[in-house]
This record gives C-alpha cells, structure tokens and sequence, in this order.
C-alpha cells in the first residue's frame, strides 16, 4: 500500500484529548449561539496506512419523515478494530459537517465500545464535524469504508463523490469496504471500463428477507441485495441479524451490524500484511 498524507490524519484515543493541533478551519457558532466543531486538517503522525470511513448525511426515512442515518455500531466497531490495528482513521459524509446519527442505534448500555465512542467528547465531535467528499482526495487514503444505516439509500447511490473516491481508491490498490446498507456506496461505484464495481465479485449486504423483517420494504428507495444482484454481483447472505462478511480481493463487505468489527478487521488485514 502506498502511504499517504491524510486529509485529517486520525489519532489515539489518548492522543485525541491531549496532541497540539495543526492550524485548521476554525469553529463558529450556530444559530443558538452554540459552537459547532469544526474539521481540522492535522499533519500526518507516522507512516501508518490510512482509511476514510464514509456515513450518510441523510437523516430521514423516505417520506415517513422518522428519523435515521448513520448506525453508530457500523462506524464504531470499524474504527476500533482499524484504531487497534495502528490505522489512522478519518471520517467524511457527502454533505460534510454533523452526520446524524439512527436514534434506534445508540444502544450505549448493550455495547461497551459504542459507549467509550459516544461519550469521548473528541472521538464523538468527529461525527459532528465530518469532511465533506468533495474536499477528500482519493490519493490520501489507504482504504475506504462505507458504514451503514438506512440513510444510506437515499445519498450514497447517486452521490459523485462517492463513486469518484470508491473508485479511484480500489483502481489504486486500495480498499474498498461497506458494511450492512453501505453497499448502497457500491450501487453507483463504475469502474474506468465502464463496469460496476460489484459485477462477478462475491459480495454480501442487508439482505432483503431482514429489509422485510424490520417492516421497510416499501419505505426504502430500492431493495440493495436485488440491485447488487442485477448489477452482476455474487451476493451470499446469512440467516438475519448472523454475522456475515465477505472478502474478494480489495473488496470487503458486511452484511449487517453484526457483521460491522470482522469488515473492519478484514480491512486492517488487507492494509498491514
């Protein structure tokens, strides 16, 4: 892997409290007076390998207006497990800024690593503070990975910059990841031939028996396993809610929140054998 300069080179934890910062955009108040956290641009700390995790700016379901976005589990069990690996990790959104996060995901007292995310103030400010994809160059990261949540499947598809990073990234040798609906990413990813990035690829996703299960069939824009199928791809799914991730190559995906710590280790494998 080709080590590059990070746009936002991520830090340890105990390095996200207390490290000086480089000189970066500065914070500004909101409309209630609040401060809002801003991106910083830091300096690279090492020579480690790079990854971007990617989450939804959307933060309603279709047009039932209840609230979704991002599921806290398919960012924070990747993060850790790349954290662990001496990955730097940076976080991004299509729209950039706060994220929002699926009120129904925030299950702080049933997982331990998503309360110790929650409740660092700096870890958490990174959500609230993600880079818009369009400032992101692809040549800085390592690896990309698209988390899940059902906001997923009304940006991720048709977002350019989306298929733009995913792109360039596994054309570089790169990682390219998702996890539950993130291979939403992957419905708009084409490769420079012109084909899909899914097509003759073993892959897996929210699978449709378990879209069915939590009653959003006909919420959702599109069902994600039949559109990665049409688009050529070699879906294999478990029984709901079991852990399940394939690995073809760069490629790496999950398919479902408990599927979201083997993604991440799979991509930390990739990265540092």
């Amino acid at each position: 892997m080709n080590h590059r300069t990070p746009l936002l080179a991520a830090v340890g934890l105990a390095a996200l409290a207390c490290a000086p910062r480089s000189q970066g955009p500065a914070a500004s108040p909101d409309a209630a007076g609040q401060v809002e956290p801003a991106a910083e641009i830091a300096q690279p700390i090492d020579d480690a390998p790079r990854a971007l995790i990617v989450v939804t700016s959307h933060g309603t379901m279709g047009e039932t207006g209840e609230p979704t976005g991002y599921y806290l589990s398919e960012v924070v069990h990747p993060y850790f497990a790349l954290h662990e690996a001496g990955i730097e990790v940076d976080f991004a959104s299509p729209e950039g800024g706060k994220a929002p996060a699926d009120p129904k995901s925030l299950k702080l007292d049933e997982d331990e690593e998503l309360a110790r995310f929650w409740n660092d103030a700096s870890l958490r400010g990174r959500l609230e503070a993600t880079v818009p994809l369009g400032q992101v160059d692809a040549g800085d990261y390592d690896a990309i990975l698209f988390a899940g949540g059902h906001g997923t499947m009304w940006d991720f598809p048709t977002d350019a910059n989306v298929a733009r990073l995913g792109r360039e990234i596994f054309e570089s040798d790169g990682v390219v990841a998702a996890v539950c609906h993130g291979p939403a990413a992957l419905v708009g990813i084409t490769l420079s031939d012109g084909t899909p990035i899914v097509q003759g690829r073993d892959i897996t996703t929210f699978s449709d028996v378990e879209e069915a299960k939590v009653e959003l069939t006909d919420t959702v824009p599109f069902l994600l396993e039949t559109r990665l199928r049409e688009q050529g791809g070699q879906v294999t799914t478990a029984e709901p809610w079991q852990a399940h991730a394939v690995v073809d190559g760069r490629l790496v995906t999950g398919q479902n929140p408990a599927s979201a710590r083997e993604v991440g280790e799979a991509v930390a494998k990739l990265l540092t054998e």
